[in-house]
């Protein structure tokens, strides 16, 4: 199995400190769904995960080795899950806050450019919602998990949209 317990301890320590550098990788890079991928992003995804397994694992390649590493990896996985749970700010931090994208019928461009997306990407995802044109949207949101929302003007009253406004605004 292992030489000695400290190369189990070695493996652990190593594991978390790349979790953590990655979790807060991939939470400066951005909110995306996984459906929402584009192929360098899976690219990306794929190399990374590749580049920081020598350094989880360090010279130990046995198969306890790599089950230590994932065992430390789902249990953290499952920590930041349950502390995102239970605190508020917490889970601000790991998973972000929703962004406004679009208000009263006007793309915030600055807000789109922050969150790298481009009006194409906006315009394919109005379309899949059914809506024809931008002008038709009271509030546009980049939900923390990366999809889209859309609220037409329609379908919200005036009151509602004040509220929505400040809030988002505010915070971003």
């Amino acid at each position: 199995m292992f030489t000695t317990w400290a190369i189990a301890l070695q493996i652990m320590l190593r594991t978390g400190a790349v979790y953590l550098l990655v979790l807060v990788g991939v939470r400066l890079t951005g909110k995306r769904e996984v459906g929402q991928m584009t192929p360098f992003d899976l690219t990306l995804l794929l190399l990374l995960s590749n580049s920081v397994q020598n350094a989880m694992t360090g010279p130990d390649t046995s198969l306890a080795g790599g089950a230590v590493a994932a065992v430390v990896l789902l249990s953290l996985n499952y920590v930041v899950a349950e502390l995102s749970g239970l605190n508020r700010g917490f889970r601000r931090v790991v998973q972000g806050s929703p962004s406004l994208l679009i208000h009263d019928g006007q793309m915030l461009m600055d807000h789109m450019k922050r969150e790298h997306l481009t009006v194409d990407e906006m315009m394919r995802a109005l379309r899949e919602h059914g809506i024809g044109s931008v002008a038709e949207v009271a509030i546009g949101v980049l939900e923390v998990d990366g999809s889209l929302s859309f609220l037409k003007k329609d379908e919200l009253p005036e009151s509602v949209r004040a509220r929505h406004r400040t809030r988002f605004l505010k915070h971003n």
